[in-house]
């Protein structure tokens, strides 16, 4: 792109191009650029030297220099001609600028002559853009944009700068005396302020979670879960906020805690604390702070549980511990994690299991939903948050292919990634397979793979022994539940150092130089280090919401001391809330058609023991 500085009292023998100060009616007839103009303005081609002036066209071509002329005269305004670029130039061996007394610009010539250069208004005009200025904004438009702009930008970055920076934010939330807005302090957050944020938050997530807002509608007056005290463990986030509240609003009282010492979005947690809810989490917290919050919400004088809802099973296995006079009059747990259904299942086979227990992890609603479509979305976020890493090309290794483990393979696939999948089932092992991937063991891949991302639900999958083997900066990740799945607690040694980067981002780096990125901390990469779709957990959230009440109302003798699965129609009808948001439509069977499959006309329309 060539660049000619234009003086505007030079101007008037280039017509089509006007240098004054434009209006907006004036803009779009001026800015026309000719093919002449343009031509005057492009320096020849070729290899001359770019300092050097592009000869003028002959009818413009001022006459042979007399007799007192010279550069001096050339740049007078009086010449009325257009000065050559390399003449307004500082680097122009035979020209120098000089400051003239009153404040102008002053030239002088190799022989000393001074003279007062022309006190012009300079425009940068871009040769090569041609026409292409009629389609741009005026410069009062353009200016007004950017002001606009600048302003919006300014705006929004105050106000996340007001709920995510705080003055006192070493100050642990235990220390601090918080009351709400009504005078309650039966709460732990970071910052009560940060409320009117995190109320925002919770009304955009309630757009995108149909299936709780109608649910909400249609049993807020029947109160199915009026008596109801739900203490809770989950990650806090707005969709998590909806969830809450829609219980609220069937009649329940909720205490709440975080599952994830990292998940826990403040400004949410405030929202629900200046709501009326009491709630014990904070992004960041320490091990001990974690237990601490849980037993915030279970040990109260006067209050005593009756359900849980829980995700992980820390909040069932603390209470179990605790409190087992408080567990025995719990009327039924809802659990949603790989991890919590098994220890759960683990208390039913040692026969430790005294009250009833819904796997909502294994409901086809939570199973084929969250755990697939969520992960296939939300792993590409966490990595790119937090790596800012192109995928195309990558070496990546999977570690599981459940139904996590299937969407962060789809999603990595579809990124350019060479995938690799390690697994322990053959079945799943033959899907992976025939879906592309190549099966291998971790040991195979370790030294050359640029990704290990974990999604099994197991422990010690990655090993030191893994991580030293490790190519440098290898990114080291868990889509998991549960942060036991890498060994991270073998890389807290004397010889290892450790190195934040940003948020949730470490470097581990060995005595040879070589470094591993380790994104939080090896624990739930998507929930620690970035969002999740908020369309599949209105799906997950309908399904624990329906379990509670199922679990809540059922009569004396339906759910025994055991783990259920939640009834198929009611994985249907979860489903059936969600249709709407897509126009979709559904096909009725005929009454033949029904007789024909032993089936009701309105479900439910598969066995318990059908595989989706």
């Amino acid at each position: 792109m060539s660049v000619q500085v234009v003086s505007a009292a030079a101007a008037a023998k280039v017509p089509e191009v006007e240098l004054k100060d434009l209006s907006p009616s004036e803009a779009e007839p001026q800015l026309g650029l000719s093919a002449a103009a343009v031509g005057a303005m492009v320096p020849p081609a070729g290899g001359g030297d770019p300092e050097a002036p592009a000869p003028a066209p002959a009818a413009e071509r001022p006459p042979a220099p007399g007799p007192g002329s010279g550069p001096t005269a050339a740049l007078s305004p009086a010449a009325g001609k257009v000065p050559q670029a390399s003449a307004m130039k500082r680097s122009d061996p035979h020209h120098q600028h000089q400051r003239h007394r009153d404040g102008g610009e002053a030239l002088v010539s190799p022989d000393g002559t001074v003279t007062e250069a022309p006190r012009t208004v300079k425009k940068i005009q871009f040769a090569d853009q041609k026409q292409e200025f009629n389609k741009r904004p005026t410069k009062i438009g353009r200016r007004s944009l950017s002001r606009s702009i600048s302003q919006s930008s300014t705006d929004s970055y105050s106000s996340a700068a007001s709920y995510t920076d705080s003055s006192d934010d070493e100050t642990s939330p235990r220390d601090k005396q918080q009351k709400n807005s009504k005078g309650s302090s039966d709460f732990c957050v970071k910052n009560i302020k940060q409320a009117e944020f995190g109320r925002r938050e919770i009304e955009i997530a309630e757009q995108e979670m149909p299936a709780l807002m109608a649910l909400r509608k249609r049993a807020q007056g029947e109160k199915p879960l009026a008596g109801a005290k739900i203490v809770g463990c989950t990650h806090i986030t707005a969709q998590t906020a909806v969830l809450m509240e829609t219980l609220g609003a069937l009649g329940a009282q909720c205490r709440w805690a975080a599952c994830n010492i990292y998940s826990t979005l403040n400004e949410v947690a405030a929202a629900l604390a200046e709501s009326g809810f009491p709630v014990f989490a904070w992004k960041g917290e320490s091990e001990d702070d974690f237990w601490w919050c849980i037993d915030r919400c279970v040990n109260v004088e006067g209050w005593q549980p009756n359900m849980i809802l829980d995700d992980g099973g820390d909040l069932t296995h603390w209470i179990y511990k605790k409190y087992p006079n408080m567990f025995k009059k719990i009327k039924g747990i809802v659990e949603e994690s790989v991890t919590g259904v098994h220890r759960l299942y683990q208390l039913s086979k040692a026969g430790k299991l005294c009250v009833p227990a819904m796997n909502v992890n294994d409901s086809v609603t939570k199973q084929k939903f969250d755990n697939l479509y969520c992960c296939r979305e939300s792993i590409l976020d966490g990595l790119k948050r937090t790596t800012d890493m192109m995928f195309g090309g990558k070496q990546v290794v999977v570690c599981g292919y459940g139904e996590v483990g299937k969407g962060c393979c789809a999603a990595l696939k579809a990124m350019g990634s060479i995938v690799y999948v390690t697994e322990i089932d053959p079945i799943c092992a033959l899907q992976a397979c025939m879906d592309g991937f190549r099966l291998v063991k971790l040991n195979e891949v370790i030294r050359q793979v640029d990704i290990v991302i974990t999604c099994t639900g197991n422990k010690n999958v990655v090993t030191r022994e893994h991580l030293d083997r490790m190519k440098n900066s290898c990114i080291v990740c868990n889509m998991g539940h549960s942060n036991t799945e890498i060994d991270v607690a073998s890389l807290r040694t004397p010889e290892l150092t450790w190195e934040r980067v940003r948020s949730q981002v470490d470097h581990v780096i060995w005595p040879d130089g070589k470094r591993i990125v380790l994104l939080a901390e090896g624990r739930l990469l998507n929930l620690s280090c970035s969002t999740v779709p908020t369309f599949v957990l209105s799906i997950t959230a309908t399904t624990q919401a329906l379990a509670l009440i199922e679990l809540y109302n059922a009569p004396e003798g339906r759910y025994k001391q055991d783990v259920y699965l939640l009834p198929k129609k009611m994985d249907e009808y979860v489903a059936s809330l969600h249709l709407p948001t897509f126009d979709a439509h559904l096909t009725e069977l005929t009454d033949e058609q029904a007789k024909y499959l032993g089936l009701n006309k309105n479900g439910p329309f598969k066995p318990n023991y059908y595989r989706y």
